[in-house]
């Protein structure tokens, strides 16, 4: 199975690390893994039109989630307060 990730700003991209150590570092010492040269993984995702490739990211943030609804003032000038009222 193939895995993307998103950049800072939101672009899909590939992700390849150089070591099992980093990839551990970053993503937890389960994750599964295959040693794929760069070629190999660009050939994978360019056509999935990810043609971005981040090499050993340091930092990787939690899944997002759906939360509870926002309550308050802002609630009421959100777009979502509208559709949900």
């Amino acid at each position: 199975m193939l895995r993307l990730f998103r950049t800072p700003l939101g672009a899909r991209t590939a992700v390849g690390f150089t070591s099992p150590d980093r990839l551990s570092a970053t993503l937890g010492a389960e994750q599964s893994w295959i040693r794929l040269s760069e070629a190999a993984l660009r050939a994978m995702t360019g056509p999935l039109g990810v043609p971005l490739l981040t090499v050993d990211p340091t930092f990787t943030a939690p899944a997002v989630t759906t939360g509870p609804a926002v309550a308050g003032p802002l609630a009421e000038r959100s777009p979502l307060a509208a559709r949900t009222a």
